[in-house]
């Protein structure tokens, strides 16, 4: 097997620039295919007739495999090889794939999305971790980063578009189809332009300690948004009971593990707790806001979906330049972007709160194009800082890391921004028959012809999307204020 490390001068030539475009592949289909279903989900209603339960279960399968294992499979790329793990959740993420277009019921669907969530979860660190490889000199490795960021950002950010597309003239199985012939041109491309890596160790992989970070984040993350879709119950209780308690036995078995899966070491540093903080946040509000703004212009606004996809490429324009520029404002230091980015985006969620159900699109573009520079900018210092804090032979568990706080981060914002603006929405019923969700409500209104009862609903889900938007915009200027103090320089 051909291994190289950090070091290697043939890592910053023209094949590593091109190993950097093939990197790029899986991050995009990855983060397309969290938000891709936002807009499918109707259309997959309609021919699967799945429950309630199993249509939040086909949003958030997905979501829960790649928060499970991404810090497992990171520590896996860095003992087995990142190529080849990188290779091989490719393979497996395209079978799902295949498996999701032509499922005939909701529960196949629910496994496909699970399987995908398998190989997601081996795609994100072990590409991250292998520009830490293939790119020794910082400045060609912090740009390399905020190229692969902005695939990442931009590729949640694009996924309603593509989604809206492809819907518009193909049945819902395209979305996932849609992914087989890029990874197959990774398949094909990726042995010949990525190098091999694996750290050189001699000590037991920490099965334990894999037990106990699953133990941990999936109940928790299910909890979590079990009580946003059903409000507080002893189930879910339990569930945040055993994952804090299980949160709990894997950081002490870290504290004494030989090999640790996660370096606790690196949370003593307040900048590198802050920029972990930042990705957390950010997620959050920005997986909210993408998820509440496309069910806005679509049901509340009564846009073609066509229309509301075409709508949400200015964010991923933004998102997608300022994620590869963002290290170029870090040459000084990454505590002045990292403020001013936080701050941009809490901006553009102010601006949400302009939003109205006959108002002018433009306040949806023009916030969200705002939005989209302050979250480029983060998520690419992330990155940035975080595979930075390490040395190459632990970049794989650091990506892990930081990747699972991206991912934390979209399930949290979905299940506590998403169940306020749900609260808000049921609370302006008034005792008007208002369905769970917009979608029903304004359903059931056109099947009765009851046009004061759709009107009222989309004025309230209105409501709540600022609720929401107000609570982003106050988290984010917060967190702009904690980054500042742990990041001054001692």
């Amino acid at each position: 097997m051909h291994e190289t490390t950090a070091t290697t001068p043939e890592l910053s030539s023209r094949r590593a620039w091109w190993g950097l475009a093939v990197l790029t592949l899986p991050v995009l289909l990855v983060s397309m295919d969290f938000s891709v279903l936002y807009l499918a989900i109707p259309s997959i209603t309609a021919d699967l007739d799945p429950s309630a339960t199993q249509q939040l279960w086909i949003l958030d399968v997905y979501g829960f495999a790649i928060a499970g294992l991404l810090i497992t499979m990171g520590n896996v790329g860095d003992r087995v090889g990142r190529r080849r793990i990188l290779l091989a959740g490719s393979a497996v993420f395209g079978l799902g794939s295949v498996l999701a277009a032509f499922s005939p019921d909701a529960g196949l669907l629910i496994a496909s999305r699970a399987l995908m969530g398998v190989g997601g979860a081996t795609l994100l660190p072990s590409s991250l971790s292998l520009i830490a490889n293939m790119f020794a000199d910082p400045r060609d490795r912090g740009r390399a980063i905020g190229i692969w960021t902005a695939a990442f950002a931009g590729g949640s950010a694009i996924g309603p578009v593509v989604g809206g597309v492809l819907l518009h003239h193909f049945w819902w199985g395209t979305v996932f189809l849609i992914n087989v012939p890029v990874l197959a041109v990774l398949l094909l491309a990726g042995p010949r332009v990525l190098p091999e890596y694996r750290a050189a160790s001699d000590a037991r992989f920490d099965v334990p300690g894999v037990v106990l970070s699953l133990l941990g984040i999936l109940p928790l993350v299910y909890a979590v948004k079990d009580v946003a879709s059903h409000g507080p119950h002893p189930r879910a209780l339990a569930l945040a009971v055993l994952g804090l308690v299980s949160l709990a036995a894997f950081v002490a078995r870290q504290r004494r593990a030989a090999a640790p899966l996660v370096d606790l070491h690196l949370f003593r540093s307040p900048a590198f707790s802050a920029a972990i903080a930042s990705s957390l946040v950010g997620m959050m509000t920005f997986g909210a806001m993408s998820y509440l703004t496309g069910v806005q212009l679509q049901t509340a606004m009564g846009l073609d979906v066509l229309v509301a996809a075409l709508a949400g490429i200015p964010v991923a324009v933004t998102v997608g330049i300022f994620s590869i520029s963002a290290t170029r404002l870090a040459t000084h230091g990454h505590r002045g972007p990292f403020v001013a980015a936080l701050l941009l985006a809490a901006l553009g969620n102010l601006g949400l709160v302009g939003l109205s159900v006959d108002g002018p699109v433009w306040v949806y573009l023009v916030s969200t194009a705002v939005a989209g520079i302050g979250y480029g900018i983060v998520f690419s210092l992330v990155s940035d800082f975080v595979v930075g804090s390490v040395p190459p032979e632990r970049s794989g568990a650091a990506s892990g890391v930081s990747e699972t706080s991206f991912e934390l981060g979209t399930a949290l914002g979905l299940a506590l921004l998403g169940s306020l603006a749900t609260f808000v929405f049921r609370a302006a019923a008034d005792g008007r028959p208002f369905a769970d969700t917009l979608g029903e409500t304004v359903e059931r209104a056109q099947r009765d012809g009851d046009g004061a009862l759709a009107q009222a609903a989309r004025s309230a889900f209105t409501d709540g999307l600022h609720a929401a938007s107000l609570a982003s915009a106050v988290a984010l200027v917060l967190l702009a204020g904690v980054v500042a103090v742990a990041m001054r320089r001692r």
